[in-house]
């Protein structure tokens, strides 16, 4: 049974190959335009940094140098899913770069400022880590906070400790978009 996650907690994974998936759905008639949010996880060593450009897994870039994350791909209206999630990240912790420490799970919405977008238009929002050998779910946070300025989250992130691969939920909301976690990240 799926361990269901408060902003904060950490979670032991126990596995070495995960699959991170992430939902949302849009308000009806929030928007005149559909809502692009997109999925990107930041690789980051010791320092907090990507050790190169290519450890910025996104839309451009759907796998990482070492081979051990890879994206779904970009859905540009959230559609695809019906329910499920929207866009997902393959992670295998067997074979990532030995410096690598942390991965950071990213939201944006795409062209957000024009299209006058932000998360407090989207409901359903989680991220769950699930077993990419069985599917079966290991942890969910719902993201349940009103992010009404916010247009990107923080979800998540894998970080190592002691040796071993565990999860955070993080829920920590900005009013930026995907350039912002590319200078803080580089």
């Amino acid at each position: 049974m799926a361990i269901q996650l408060q902003k904060g907690q950490r979670l032991s994974i126990g596995l070495s190959k995960v699959c991170v998936g992430l939902g949302w759905d849009p308000n009806p008639n929030a928007s005149t335009y559909d809502y692009d949010l997109d999925a990107s996880a930041f690789l980051l060593n010791a320092g907090g940094k990507i050790p190169r450009d290519e450890y910025f897994v996104f839309y451009n870039n759907q796998k990482s140098p070492d081979g051990s994350v890879e994206s779904s791909g970009d859905d540009t209206t959230g559609g695809n899913s019906d329910g499920g999630d929207d866009e997902t990240l393959t992670v295998d912790l067997n074979i990532i770069d030995p410096k690598i420490e942390q991965i950071i799970f990213v939201v944006t919405i795409y062209d957000c400022k024009n299209r006058k977008q932000n998360f407090g238009q989207v409901r359903n929002s989680y991220i769950r880590i699930y077993d990419a050998n069985t599917n079966e779910e290991i942890c969910k946070y719902d993201l349940d906070e009103d992010y009404s300025i916010e247009t990107s989250v923080e979800f998540g992130r894998l970080y190592k400790r002691d040796n071993e691969w565990k999860f955070e939920a993080m829920g920590v909301g900005y009013p930026q978009e995907l350039d912002f976690f590319v200078q803080k990240y580089t």
